[in-house]
């Protein structure tokens, strides 16, 4: 179970991790008007207690863009959208799928899948099309990112 911040300078502190995990401590500390040890102190209980449960790289625009996935969408309609429970089963065993929502309004669940290749875009849209339950599938592949935010904390 993951608990939430204590108080408000747990939450000022998951605020500034968020805008910057590489922040220094004693950087952290000043701003939160805590002293260094305090702040790590604070962090680790944080850590221990799941409230933070890891750090992530966003790689930036001049990274090398081989390396960066390609995205794609898919918004998929399902042959029942009341029990389609084995379509969602089966879309959480593919590596690619890094979400999947339920929708409401024409189409049942978006999908938002990252490949090392459009190939490979195209071979897991290839194989959810094909999922028993799947009556029809829209596929768009992102052309850039323009606009990459991270999850506010406390979310």
């Amino acid at each position: 179970m993951t608990m939430r911040p204590r108080d408000d300078i747990d939450a000022q502190i998951l605020r500034e991790l968020t805008k910057n995990a590489r922040i220094p401590l004693v950087t952290l500390g000043n701003r939160v008007r805590l002293s260094r040890n305090a702040v790590k102190q604070r962090i680790e209980r944080l850590e221990r207690d799941g409230v933070i449960e890891g750090y992530t790289l966003v790689r930036g625009s001049d990274a090398d863009t081989h390396d960066r996935p390609i995205s794609a969408v898919l918004f998929v309609y399902r042959t029942d959208r009341m029990r389609g429970a084995d379509v969602l089963a089966t879309l959480a065993e593919v590596p690619e799928v890094i979400r999947c929502d339920i929708l409401t309004g024409d189409y049942d669940l978006f999908v938002l899948l990252e490949a090392r290749s459009v190939e490979r875009i195209k071979e897991v849209w290839e194989s959810i099309a094909a999922i028993p339950g799947v009556k029809n599938t829209v596929t768009s592949l992102s052309l850039s990112t323009t606009i990459r935010h991270s999850p506010p904390a406390g979310d």
